[in-house]
């Protein structure tokens, strides 16, 4: 008789799988199983995933240590990735300052005093090819969280990546380019929705064909949750930002088991233990399911939910900042146990400015001893078919239901999330339609973001939070509680006015260096393409090539498209 139980089957898949030769004992020596479980129960690496998406855990592969950084110029930058890399950081993500962030150059009037303070400035392929000097774009994985003007940046990191002999068809990396969260809660956008949206698809199709494993999007939950959202709240706004990614990828008649899989997640560990371990785990079950029972995905890969976490920044405080180390770990430590695939560690210092060189250490050393002394990676899901985790798990997808259900009504659906195969026959029914009327989760979604809908639910939410901290029931230790501490202040890292006028003297430089016709005319042909149905990204390209800034590019994209202003409301 052949055994077919879940726990066979697993079994079947961890023999199959490649396992890393390190010791998995406890610290005392005993030996202890790769997973827990009942025959019949679910195991790690089997649908809906909510287990972990391998049946190894992190026996096969710990999961990515990726410290988001960048300050100052390009050249500082740099200097601070060699730092991470050299001591045990296995990827790279970039902070980009202010006026990056917004498409617009060092010496635009509107970027005076916000140059390299929060991020790098990158305003040309040069600022690119300096943040990654002396760095393998082909072999360092590099994470980019930045989204209105994603498209170009991402333009320009090919460029500097083809300059320094990449074969860029093998670049693997992660682009945020994610909209929605924009308007919904970060307010970092250049246009209207649908423009966005344009080059978005653009990006998407672009990836499929030519750079198949990079993720052109990073959905993103942590600036949602970061502006005040309740965890389930999180969870549910950016599902359903990616479920109108999947549907924006079949308007253009994409395969879904071809796009979906450069599709990932970036989310938040707060300092609520146990419920950030269910949250995780609840994401990856629901996107599994909706993946294969709404949007007809059948291969393993396009179901599953990959995803990179944060700690809290906003769980961080300026009073007694040592205790933002306990903070950061206790995060940490429930977004391996949820079962992240990379993780940022927030460094101590953050609330007060951007984090110094001993402070960047003791965040990526945190990480480091979660992963080699806590023996946290010797089994996977260890908390799995906890009475407690799993009702919490089980109580976080119903919230998130529920809010699903609501976006859809904003739609004007009558469908709700258990209506699975009425909505997969809508999908079917919408495939290759354009018009985002056609679609129904991002119909919601923009009903939603019109109506200011989104906004208000977070700012509830962050209200009764408040609520609760200034009537003593929440409780931040050093600022409503124990408030007394020998604790001095820090020497905390300030960028020079310097970055700043020397940004601006080398782009004058470069733009008198260059073929300045060239340059105008390549972004004449970019904006030629957006007013056909074309695909932008290779006219962006050889706008990159020529010289042309990255202001120079949004300002010609937002005198034909107009630029986006919120509605106000009260």
């Amino acid at each position: 008789m052949v055994d077919d139980t879940a726990r066979s089957r697993w079994q079947s898949r961890y023999d199959s799988s490649r396992v890393r030769d390190v010791d998995f004992t406890t610290l005392s020596g005993l030996e202890v199983e790769p997973a827990y479980g009942t025959d019949d129960s679910e195991w790690p690496g089997q649908f809906p995933f909510t287990r972990g998406l391998y049946p190894t855990g992190y026996r096969g592969r710990t999961w990515t240590i990726r410290q988001f950084a960048g300050f100052g110029n390009a050249q500082q930058t740099n200097e601070r990735y060699k730092m991470i890399l050299g001591r045990g950081g296995g990827g790279l993500s970039v902070a980009f300052d202010m006026p990056t962030l917004m498409g617009r150059d060092s010496d635009d009037p509107k970027s005076l005093g916000e140059v390299g303070h929060c991020g790098v400035a990158v305003d040309s392929v040069a600022d690119m090819e300096a943040l990654f000097d002396g760095i393998d774009l082909g072999q360092v994985t590099t994470s980019m969280t930045i989204s209105g003007p994603a498209v170009p940046v991402f333009c320009m990191m090919i460029v500097a990546a083809e300059r320094a002999g990449v074969d860029t068809g093998k670049l693997n990396g992660t682009l945020q380019t994610d909209i929605f969260k924009e308007y919904i809660a970060q307010k970092e956008w250049l246009f209207t929705p649908e423009p966005h949206l344009r080059l978005i698809g653009d990006l998407m199709e672009y990836c499929v064909e030519k750079i198949p494993a990079y993720k052109p999007l990073s959905v993103s939950g942590y600036h949602i949750r970061e502006a005040g959202s309740t965890a389930a709240q999180e969870l549910a706004f950016t599902l359903a930002d990616g479920f109108g990614y999947v549907e924006l990828g079949l308007s253009r008649g994409l395969d879904v088991d071809l796009f979906a899989p450069g599709l990932s997640f970036f989310f938040d560990a707060h300092v609520d233990f146990f419920e950030e371990i269910a949250k995780f785990r609840a994401a990856r079950r629901i996107w599994a399911r909706w993946m294969r029972d709404v949007y007809g995905a059948t291969t393993e890969k396009a179901q599953w939910l990959r995803f990179h976490t944060q700690t809290a920044g906003v769980s961080l405080t300026a009073q007694q900042p040592y205790n933002n180390v306990v903070r950061t770990g206790i995060e940490a430590l429930s977004a391996v146990l949820g079962g992240t695939n990379s993780l940022h560690t927030n460094a101590l210092d953050e609330t007060l400015a951007l984090p110094s060189e001993q402070a960047a250490e003791i965040a990526l050393r945190t990480q480091q001893v979660i992963m080699e002394e806590t023996g946290v990676v010797n089994v996977a899901d260890p908390l799995g078919g906890s009475w407690y985790v799993e009702a919490l798990t089980d109580k976080i997808e119903a919230e998130a239901n529920a809010i699903f259900d609501k976006i859809l009504s904003m739609g004007g659906s009558t469908l709700t999330h258990a209506d699975t195969e009425d909505l997969a026959a809508a999908m079917t029914e919408a495939t290759g339609a354009a018009d985002a009327a056609q679609w129904p989760m991002t119909r919601g979604l923009l009903r939603g973001i019109e109506e200011g809908w989104f906004m208000g639910e977070i700012a509830e939410a962050a209200f009764q939070y408040q609520v609760a901290l200034e009537k003593g029931d929440k409780r931040i230790v050093g600022v409503n509680c124990h408030p007394d501490s020998v604790t001095h202040d820090l020497e905390i890292l300030r960028v020079s006015h310097e970055v700043e006028v020397d940004q601006v003297r080398d782009l004058a430089a470069r733009r008198g260096a260059r073929d300045d016709e060239a340059a105008v005319a390549a972004v004449q042909r970019m904006v030629d393409v957006a007013r056909t149905d074309g695909n932008m990204i290779e006219a962006m390209l050889e706008a990159c090539r020529a010289e042309a800034t990255l202001g120079e590019i949004c300002d010609a994209l937002r005198a034909e498209w107009g630029e986006y202003r919120e509605p106000a409301r009260f």
